[in-house]
């Protein structure tokens, strides 16, 4: 049982972070899921994710699919009990290349149609801003990796850094993160101008780093 994600680094905020579980199993059949069934209904009562289960064989051949969660679960987790089965584990960074670039326009593309559900709607506005910041400063971070740079040590460098590679206003990102540390409160600012800034960051990163990657021979193919 390992603990991955914000919860196993300095950056876990309760009120918005999950708490997130890899579980090893010796077999994933029916029988050995139901055994386990109870637990998890515990936990989901707890409000927390379910905890991701798979064998040591299916870990091992999943670093080329799930490239990003995987070196962010080896670099950020805790083992609660039994083996460390994140310990050795090789991920293939070409394809780890493609799946930021591929998922950086996925997650634009699903920002873009909540926004539209949301639109008029100031209390979803802000759900959608703090919920989808996380995947975002995720990506970013793994851009820098991609582009050779030292790994960021916080969401808030990761951001900081790439807007000044890139050139993008962070401002809308950094409001965000003092939200969620606590250090403002969303009624000092207006939600229509923090999306309007963070929706033209968000296009404006995606862009650049579409042409950084396919210029320097390292863009996956489509």
């Amino acid at each position: 049982m390992i603990l991955y994600g914000s919860a196993a680094t300095a950056e876990f905020v309760a009120e918005f972070s999950d708490v997130n579980l890899l579980c090893i199993l010796g077999e994933t059949s029916f029988p050995a899921l139901a055994k386990v069934a109870p637990v998890m209904e515990w936990w989901n009562k707890k409000k927390h994710p379910t905890p991701l289960v798979m064998t040591l064989g299916e870990l091992s051949r999943s670093a080329d699919v799930f490239a990003i969660e995987l070196l962010d679960m080896h670099e950020h987790h805790r083992v609660l009990f039994g083996n460390d089965a994140l310990n050795g584990l090789t991920v293939p960074m070409h394809l780890h290349r493609a799946q930021v670039e591929y998922e950086l326009r996925e997650k634009l593309i699903l920002l873009r149609q909540r926004l539209l559900l949301a639109a008029g709607d100031k209390s979803k506005l802000w759900e959608l801003l703090l919920s989808s910041l996380p995947a975002f400063a995720t990506l970013f971070r793994h851009v820098l990796i991609t582009l050779g740079d030292p790994k960021p040590g916080s969401k808030r460098e990761a951001i900081q850094t790439l807007a000044n590679r890139i050139k993008f206003d962070p401002s809308a990102f950094l409001h965000l993160l003092d939200i969620r540390e606590h250090k403002i409160e969303r009624k000092q600012l207006d939600v229509i101008d923090v999306f309007t800034r963070y929706l033209a960051a968000v296009e404006q990163a995606t862009a650049a780093v579409d042409t950084m990657l396919d210029s320097s021979g390292q863009g996956g193919s489509r």
